[in-house]
């Protein structure tokens, strides 16, 4: 990825919403993004993080923050960590330490953290198939979600007689669709200049 070296957390948040707009909610990746995001519910936080340490500690503040914070005014929450885990396998091995905060808090049950990389890859999965993009961020970040949230959600989807289980697949097909080159620029186009 080439993009501005050194930018400051507001440029890193203001880059951050337009992916959300722009891919996430326009591509209605996620059916659930687009009424949290137009509520203004959605919480974008930059962690100064440079080590493994330091952003488990950011991790765990932020989501004590959120479960502090009533869910009609922050239901769900982005913590973007641009200064530490940039390599994506280095990122993928994190992800088992969220899973043991997590237990060794007793959040587990009560909060979930989804994961997304600029150069994320499915297991098993080729780095040039459209389909990373699903995952695929502007920058490294934690998405830390409530378990009752996902559950009203699902519990919502399923009233409306539509199947949780195919939204990955339908997200799939569409991005496949596009293709990797299509999705690559659109990626690179998140990156604003911080005069914009």
């Amino acid at each position: 990825m080439v993009h501005k070296k050194n930018p400051s957390s507001e440029n890193i948040i203001t880059n951050t919403r337009y992916w959300v707009k722009s891919t996430v909610i326009h591509y209605n990746l996620c059916p659930f993004a687009s009424q949290v995001f137009a509520g203004d519910k959605v919480g974008f936080e930059v962690s100064a993080a440079t080590t493994e340490e330091q952003l488990l500690e950011d991790c765990l503040l932020a989501i004590q923050q959120m479960l502090a914070t009533p869910r009609e005014e922050l239901e769900t929450s982005l913590l973007i960590h641009p200064h530490v885990m940039n390599d994506f396998s280095d990122y993928n091995d994190f992800l088992g330490m969220i899973d043991v905060l997590l237990e060794e808090t007793e959040l587990a049950g009560i909060m979930q953290v989804a994961s997304f990389h600029p150069d994320y890859c499915f297991a098993d999965s080729d780095v040039d198939d459209a389909a990373n993009f699903t995952n695929r961020s502007p920058y490294p970040m934690l998405h830390l979600l409530r378990e009752e949230s996902i559950s009203e959600a699902i519990e919502e989807w399923t009233e409306r007689s539509l199947d949780v289980e195919q939204i990955p697949v339908r997200n799939i097909e569409t991005l496949r669709k596009l293709g990797a080159d299509i999705l690559a620029d659109q990626l690179q186009a998140c990156y604003r200049e911080e005069s914009e």
